[in-house]
């Protein structure tokens, strides 16, 4: 295995069952300690070499959204939200892990990015569309908290658009729902 590009700040954990920075679940920080973000991005730009289309979120969010910026929450490396800004959308991006937030940043710093949890996210500004790309409900640790934490920073009329993948032990669509519900 290959170290992150990005060094991990957090520091070792007394208790690994314990979450990690910012509240992070063990399978997110599995996922981390896999992953170069270096290569991460690289995936994204080898998709665009071979004429695929990258920024499928991006393009459903500008078919969807209506008034207002977009929030990026669990941006990432800032794909999604470089990609909006791009196309003129006014966004912000959002995540707990600090170096995720540290390699979008590095890559648009005009853009504004958040390390925070979605949970307890407190921003004055209301989205017209928040946007969780990628698996980020499964990877948080209070999944119900997140799905509240977009809802309130939501516009009347506001969208919340969420992907994941269905796997066993990940939550399911009906899950996401309930959460939406309440």
């Amino acid at each position: 295995p290959h170290a992150p590009a990005l060094a991990d700040r957090s520091g070792p954990r007394a208790d690994p069952g314990e979450p990690g920075p910012g509240g992070l679940p063990d399978d997110w920080e599995a996922w981390r300690g896999r992953v170069d973000l270096d290569d991460y991005d690289r995936r994204w730009a080898a998709m665009a070499a071979a004429g695929e289309n990258p920024h499928g979120e991006a393009d459903l969010v500008c078919a969807l959204r209506g008034d207002g910026p977009v929030l990026d929450g669990g941006c990432g490396t800032g794909r999604v939200a470089i990609e909006l800004d791009r196309r003129g959308v006014a966004v912000v991006g959002v995540d707990p892990d600090p170096d995720m937030i540290a390699a979008a940043r590095a890559k648009a710093p005009a853009l504004r990015w958040v390390t925070t949890g979605l949970e307890t996210l407190d921003l004055p500004e209301r989205f017209g569309l928040v946007v969780l790309a990628g698996n980020v409900i499964p990877y948080a640790e209070d999944r119900a908290g997140v799905v509240a934490g977009c809802a309130r920073h939501l516009r009347p009329g506001g969208l919340l658009l969420a992907g994941f993948a269905a796997q066993p032990g990940w939550p399911t669509p009906d899950d996401h729902d309930a959460w939406c519900a309440s």
